[in-house]
Protein backbone atom coordinates (compact mmCIF):
# COMPACT_ATOMS: atom_id res chain seq x y z
CA UNK A 1 0.00 0.00 0.00
CA UNK A 2 1.31 3.45 -0.87
CA UNK A 3 1.40 5.53 2.32
CA UNK A 4 2.60 9.08 2.90
CA UNK A 5 4.08 9.60 6.37
CA UNK A 6 3.72 13.16 7.64
CA UNK A 7 5.68 14.77 10.49
CA UNK A 8 8.55 12.34 10.03
CA UNK A 9 11.47 12.43 12.43
CA UNK A 10 14.60 10.34 12.05
CA UNK A 11 13.42 7.69 14.51
CA UNK A 12 10.04 7.45 12.74
CA UNK A 13 11.68 6.63 9.43
CA UNK A 14 14.14 4.08 10.79
CA UNK A 15 11.55 2.26 12.93
CA UNK A 16 8.90 2.19 10.19
CA UNK A 17 11.39 0.96 7.59
CA UNK A 18 12.40 -1.84 9.96
CA UNK A 19 8.79 -2.79 10.72
CA UNK A 20 7.92 -2.70 7.01
CA UNK A 21 10.46 -5.37 6.09
CA UNK A 22 8.36 -8.21 4.70
CA UNK A 23 5.18 -6.12 4.53
CA UNK A 24 6.19 -4.36 1.34
CA UNK A 25 4.31 -1.09 1.72
CA UNK A 26 5.58 1.89 -0.26
CA UNK A 27 6.34 4.56 2.33
CA UNK A 28 6.99 8.20 1.47
CA UNK A 29 8.48 10.18 4.35
CA UNK A 30 7.77 13.91 4.68
CA UNK A 31 9.27 15.97 7.47
CA UNK A 32 6.59 18.65 7.39
CA UNK A 33 3.42 18.20 9.39
CA UNK A 34 0.11 17.62 7.67
CA UNK A 35 -1.79 20.87 7.19
CA UNK A 36 -4.00 22.59 4.64
CA UNK A 37 -0.79 23.70 2.92
CA UNK A 38 0.84 20.26 2.77
CA UNK A 39 -2.21 18.01 2.24
CA UNK A 40 -1.63 18.05 -1.51
CA UNK A 41 1.58 16.07 -0.98
CA UNK A 42 -0.61 13.00 -0.45
CA UNK A 43 -1.29 12.75 -4.19
CA UNK A 44 -0.51 9.30 -5.54
CA UNK A 45 -0.90 7.59 -2.17
CA UNK A 46 -3.65 5.41 -0.72
CA UNK A 47 -3.08 6.03 3.00
CA UNK A 48 -1.79 8.85 5.17
CA UNK A 49 0.14 8.31 8.40
CA UNK A 50 -0.33 11.05 11.01
CA UNK A 51 1.31 11.97 14.29
CA UNK A 52 0.26 14.30 17.09
CA UNK A 53 0.94 17.75 15.66
CA UNK A 54 -0.57 16.95 12.27
CA UNK A 55 -3.89 18.55 11.37
CA UNK A 56 -6.76 16.21 10.60
CA UNK A 57 -9.32 18.98 10.16
CA UNK A 58 -12.35 18.51 7.92
CA UNK A 59 -10.80 20.63 5.17
CA UNK A 60 -7.54 18.68 5.29
CA UNK A 61 -9.39 15.35 5.21
CA UNK A 62 -11.44 16.49 2.22
CA UNK A 63 -8.20 17.27 0.39
CA UNK A 64 -6.76 13.88 1.30
CA UNK A 65 -9.89 12.14 0.05
CA UNK A 66 -9.76 14.08 -3.22
CA UNK A 67 -6.13 13.00 -3.65
CA UNK A 68 -7.11 9.33 -3.38
CA UNK A 69 -6.45 8.61 0.30
CA UNK A 70 -8.54 5.65 1.50
CA UNK A 71 -7.66 5.62 5.20
CA UNK A 72 -5.62 7.14 8.01
CA UNK A 73 -3.16 5.46 10.37
CA UNK A 74 -2.13 7.34 13.49
CA UNK A 75 1.27 6.87 15.12
CA UNK A 76 -0.29 7.60 18.50
CA UNK A 77 -2.94 6.53 20.95
CA UNK A 78 -4.41 10.04 21.00
CA UNK A 79 -6.76 11.07 18.23
CA UNK A 80 -7.97 14.55 19.17
CA UNK A 81 -6.09 16.04 16.19
CA UNK A 82 -8.46 14.29 13.75
CA UNK A 83 -12.03 15.37 12.95
CA UNK A 84 -13.61 11.94 13.34
CA UNK A 85 -17.04 13.09 12.18
CA UNK A 86 -15.54 14.36 8.94
CA UNK A 87 -13.54 11.15 8.53
CA UNK A 88 -16.70 9.06 8.92
CA UNK A 89 -18.58 11.26 6.44
CA UNK A 90 -15.75 10.85 3.93
CA UNK A 91 -15.59 7.10 4.61
CA UNK A 92 -11.99 7.32 5.79
CA UNK A 93 -11.29 4.69 8.46
CA UNK A 94 -9.01 5.98 11.23
CA UNK A 95 -6.73 3.42 12.87
CA UNK A 96 -4.53 4.23 15.86
CA UNK A 97 -2.01 2.59 18.18
CA UNK A 98 -4.16 2.05 21.30
CA UNK A 99 -1.25 0.80 23.41
CA UNK A 100 2.48 0.59 22.84
CA UNK A 101 4.55 0.68 26.04
CA UNK A 102 2.58 2.05 28.97
CA UNK A 103 5.75 1.76 31.03
CA UNK A 104 7.54 4.38 28.93
CA UNK A 105 5.12 7.18 29.83
CA UNK A 106 4.54 5.95 33.39
CA UNK A 107 8.27 5.81 34.10
CA UNK A 108 8.75 9.30 32.65
CA UNK A 109 6.04 10.59 34.99
CA UNK A 110 7.95 9.04 37.89
CA UNK A 111 11.19 10.60 36.60
CA UNK A 112 9.57 14.05 36.60
CA UNK A 113 8.27 13.51 40.12
CA UNK A 114 11.58 12.28 41.53
CA UNK A 115 13.52 15.06 39.84
CA UNK A 116 11.23 17.73 41.27
CA UNK A 117 10.94 16.24 44.74
CA UNK A 118 14.69 15.69 45.20
CA UNK A 119 15.69 18.84 43.23
CA UNK A 120 17.91 16.74 40.96
CA UNK A 121 17.83 19.30 38.14
CA UNK A 122 18.98 22.05 40.48
CA UNK A 123 21.65 19.86 42.08
CA UNK A 124 22.99 18.94 38.64
CA UNK A 125 23.43 22.59 37.67
CA UNK A 126 25.05 23.43 41.02
CA UNK A 127 27.60 20.65 40.88
CA UNK A 128 28.63 21.56 37.33
CA UNK A 129 29.72 24.89 38.83
CA UNK A 130 31.54 23.06 41.67
CA UNK A 131 28.85 24.10 44.15
CA UNK A 132 28.34 21.08 46.38
CA UNK A 133 26.16 22.80 48.98
CA UNK A 134 22.87 21.03 49.64
CA UNK A 135 20.88 23.86 51.22
CA UNK A 136 17.60 24.29 49.35
CA UNK A 137 17.65 20.75 47.98
CA UNK A 138 15.67 18.99 50.71
CA UNK A 139 12.91 16.71 49.45
CA UNK A 140 10.41 14.40 51.11
CA UNK A 141 10.06 10.63 51.38
CA UNK A 142 7.51 9.36 48.88
CA UNK A 143 7.01 6.27 51.03
CA UNK A 144 3.77 6.68 52.96
CA UNK A 145 2.54 9.62 50.88
CA UNK A 146 -0.85 9.72 49.14
CA UNK A 147 -0.68 9.70 45.34
CA UNK A 148 -3.73 10.47 43.21
CA UNK A 149 -3.94 8.95 39.73
CA UNK A 150 -6.43 10.42 37.26
CA UNK A 151 -7.20 7.86 34.56
CA UNK A 152 -6.52 4.18 35.21
CA UNK A 153 -5.93 2.94 31.69
CA UNK A 154 -2.75 1.09 30.71
CA UNK A 155 -0.45 4.02 31.55
CA UNK A 156 -2.26 5.06 34.71
CA UNK A 157 -2.18 1.48 35.96
CA UNK A 158 1.55 1.21 35.28
CA UNK A 159 2.16 4.44 37.19
CA UNK A 160 -0.07 3.31 40.07
CA UNK A 161 1.84 0.03 40.37
CA UNK A 162 5.13 1.91 40.58
CA UNK A 163 3.77 4.17 43.30
CA UNK A 164 2.44 1.17 45.22
CA UNK A 165 5.95 -0.26 44.99
CA UNK A 166 7.24 2.93 46.61
CA UNK A 167 4.92 2.24 49.54
CA UNK A 168 2.45 4.99 48.68
CA UNK A 169 -1.25 5.09 49.36
CA UNK A 170 -2.86 5.36 45.91
CA UNK A 171 -6.16 7.09 45.17
CA UNK A 172 -7.79 6.65 41.78
CA UNK A 173 -10.29 8.62 39.73
CA UNK A 174 -11.76 6.97 36.65
CA UNK A 175 -15.39 7.03 35.49
CA UNK A 176 -15.16 3.39 34.35
CA UNK A 177 -12.28 1.57 36.06
CA UNK A 178 -11.38 -1.84 34.69
CA UNK A 179 -11.48 -5.06 36.67
CA UNK A 180 -7.67 -5.01 36.58
CA UNK A 181 -7.65 -1.59 38.24
CA UNK A 182 -10.18 -2.64 40.87
CA UNK A 183 -8.06 -5.68 41.72
CA UNK A 184 -5.22 -3.43 42.89
CA UNK A 185 -5.10 -1.80 46.35
CA UNK A 186 -6.31 1.50 44.91
CA UNK A 187 -8.98 3.53 46.68
CA UNK A 188 -11.38 5.03 44.14
CA UNK A 189 -12.66 8.45 45.15
CA UNK A 190 -14.38 11.46 43.64
CA UNK A 191 -12.44 14.22 41.95
CA UNK A 192 -12.54 16.65 44.87
CA UNK A 193 -11.33 14.06 47.38
CA UNK A 194 -8.43 13.07 45.15
CA UNK A 195 -7.14 16.63 44.77
CA UNK A 196 -7.72 17.46 48.44
CA UNK A 197 -5.89 14.43 49.87
CA UNK A 198 -3.07 13.80 47.40
CA UNK A 199 0.55 14.81 47.91
CA UNK A 200 1.05 13.94 44.23
CA UNK A 201 -1.54 14.13 41.44
CA UNK A 202 -0.56 12.45 38.17
CA UNK A 203 -2.74 12.85 35.07
CA UNK A 204 -3.16 9.90 32.70
CA UNK A 205 -6.55 10.57 31.09
CA UNK A 206 -7.34 11.10 27.39
CA UNK A 207 -8.32 14.53 26.09
CA UNK A 208 -12.10 14.53 25.67
CA UNK A 209 -14.72 17.26 26.08
CA UNK A 210 -15.21 15.96 29.62
CA UNK A 211 -11.49 16.27 30.45
CA UNK A 212 -10.70 19.58 28.74
CA UNK A 213 -9.25 21.84 31.49
CA UNK A 214 -10.01 19.06 33.95
CA UNK A 215 -7.53 20.73 36.28
CA UNK A 216 -8.54 24.35 36.82
CA UNK A 217 -8.53 26.90 39.60
CA UNK A 218 -10.95 24.93 41.77
CA UNK A 219 -8.84 21.76 41.65
CA UNK A 220 -5.56 23.62 42.19
CA UNK A 221 -7.03 25.38 45.22
CA UNK A 222 -7.82 21.98 46.73
CA UNK A 223 -4.26 20.67 46.46
CA UNK A 224 -2.28 20.68 49.72
CA UNK A 225 0.60 23.10 50.17
CA UNK A 226 3.85 21.61 48.87
CA UNK A 227 2.11 19.04 46.66
CA UNK A 228 3.12 17.99 43.14
CA UNK A 229 1.21 17.95 39.85
CA UNK A 230 2.44 15.75 36.99
CA UNK A 231 0.98 15.71 33.47
CA UNK A 232 2.13 13.25 30.82
CA UNK A 233 -1.29 12.86 29.17
CA UNK A 234 -2.50 15.79 27.04
CA UNK A 235 -1.72 19.47 27.54
CA UNK A 236 -5.28 20.76 27.44
CA UNK A 237 -6.23 18.64 30.46
CA UNK A 238 -4.79 21.54 32.50
CA UNK A 239 -5.93 25.16 32.39
CA UNK A 240 -2.46 26.70 32.21
CA UNK A 241 -3.65 30.22 33.00
CA UNK A 242 -5.05 28.92 36.28
CA UNK A 243 -1.84 26.97 36.85
CA UNK A 244 0.30 30.09 36.42
CA UNK A 245 -1.91 31.96 38.87
CA UNK A 246 -1.45 29.15 41.40
CA UNK A 247 2.31 28.96 40.82
CA UNK A 248 2.66 32.66 41.58
CA UNK A 249 1.55 31.94 45.15
CA UNK A 250 4.44 29.49 45.64
CA UNK A 251 2.04 27.01 47.21
CA UNK A 252 2.78 24.00 44.99
CA UNK A 253 5.90 21.97 45.61
CA UNK A 254 6.43 21.29 41.93
CA UNK A 255 4.83 20.82 38.52
CA UNK A 256 6.14 18.38 35.92
CA UNK A 257 4.82 18.74 32.37
CA UNK A 258 5.65 16.59 29.37
CA UNK A 259 2.75 18.06 27.39
CA UNK A 260 1.41 21.55 26.79
CA UNK A 261 -1.88 22.83 25.40
CA UNK A 262 -0.26 24.86 22.60
CA UNK A 263 2.70 22.57 21.95
CA UNK A 264 2.10 22.37 18.19
CA UNK A 265 4.87 24.23 16.40
CA UNK A 266 7.07 24.17 19.52
CA UNK A 267 7.61 20.62 20.74
CA UNK A 268 9.70 18.26 18.58
CA UNK A 269 11.60 21.26 17.17
CA UNK A 270 14.96 22.86 17.92
CA UNK A 271 14.12 26.49 18.68
CA UNK A 272 17.34 27.24 20.53
CA UNK A 273 18.23 30.04 18.12
CA UNK A 274 14.68 31.39 17.83
CA UNK A 275 12.56 33.77 19.90
CA UNK A 276 9.87 31.82 21.72
CA UNK A 277 6.68 33.80 21.14
CA UNK A 278 4.40 31.79 23.44
CA UNK A 279 4.38 34.07 26.49
CA UNK A 280 2.42 31.54 28.55
CA UNK A 281 4.97 28.80 27.97
CA UNK A 282 7.85 31.19 28.71
CA UNK A 283 6.14 32.16 31.97
CA UNK A 284 5.71 28.53 32.98
CA UNK A 285 9.38 27.86 32.26
CA UNK A 286 10.39 30.79 34.47
CA UNK A 287 9.17 29.13 37.69
CA UNK A 288 11.93 27.27 39.56
CA UNK A 289 9.48 24.59 40.69
CA UNK A 290 8.33 23.77 37.13
CA UNK A 291 10.03 21.09 35.02
CA UNK A 292 9.03 20.82 31.35
CA UNK A 293 10.08 18.17 28.84
CA UNK A 294 9.13 18.20 25.17
CA UNK A 295 6.62 15.34 24.91
CA UNK A 296 9.28 12.66 25.28
CA UNK A 297 7.40 10.42 27.68
CA UNK A 298 6.74 7.83 24.96
CA UNK A 299 10.32 7.95 23.68
CA UNK A 300 11.86 4.60 24.54
CA UNK A 301 13.22 2.04 22.10
CA UNK A 302 10.51 -0.44 23.05
CA UNK A 303 7.68 2.06 22.59
CA UNK A 304 8.93 3.42 19.26
CA UNK A 305 9.29 -0.14 17.94
CA UNK A 306 5.79 -1.08 19.11
CA UNK A 307 4.27 2.05 17.52
CA UNK A 308 5.93 1.26 14.19
CA UNK A 309 4.89 -2.40 14.24
CA UNK A 310 1.25 -1.58 15.02
CA UNK A 311 1.23 1.15 12.35
CA UNK A 312 2.42 -1.34 9.72
CA UNK A 313 -0.20 -3.88 10.87
CA UNK A 314 -2.83 -1.16 10.52
CA UNK A 315 -1.62 -0.53 6.96
CA UNK A 316 -1.90 -4.27 6.32
CA UNK A 317 -5.49 -4.06 7.52
CA UNK A 318 -6.32 -1.09 5.30
CA UNK A 319 -4.82 -2.89 2.30
CA UNK A 320 -6.86 -6.05 2.91
CA UNK A 321 -9.97 -4.32 4.23
CA UNK A 322 -9.73 -6.41 7.41
CA UNK A 323 -8.17 -4.43 10.23
CA UNK A 324 -8.25 -4.96 13.97
CA UNK A 325 -11.50 -3.31 15.13
CA UNK A 326 -9.87 -2.52 18.49
CA UNK A 327 -7.57 -0.10 16.66
CA UNK A 328 -10.32 1.82 14.85
CA UNK A 329 -11.53 5.14 16.27
CA UNK A 330 -15.16 6.15 15.75
CA UNK A 331 -16.82 9.57 16.10
CA UNK A 332 -18.49 8.56 19.37
CA UNK A 333 -15.03 8.39 20.98
CA UNK A 334 -14.88 12.19 20.91
CA UNK A 335 -18.05 12.44 22.99
CA UNK A 336 -16.97 10.32 25.95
Amino acid sequence: MRCVVFGTRSFDESSLREANIGAGHELTFIQENLSERTAGLSAGHEAACLVVGDSGSALVLETLKAQGIRGLVLRSAGFNHVDLEAAARLELPVLRVPAYSPYSVAEHAVALLLTLNRRVHRAYNRVREFNFAIEGLMGQDLHGQTVGVVGLGHIGLAFARIMLGFGCRVLGYDPAPSDEARALPITFVDKETLFRESFVVSLHCPLLPSTHHFVGQAELDLMPAGSFLINTSRGAVIDHRALIKCLKTGRLGGVGLDVYEEEEGVFFRDLSDKVLTDDQLVRLMSFPQVLITGHQGFFTRQAVTAIAETTIRNLDGLASGQWDPANEVHPAAHLA
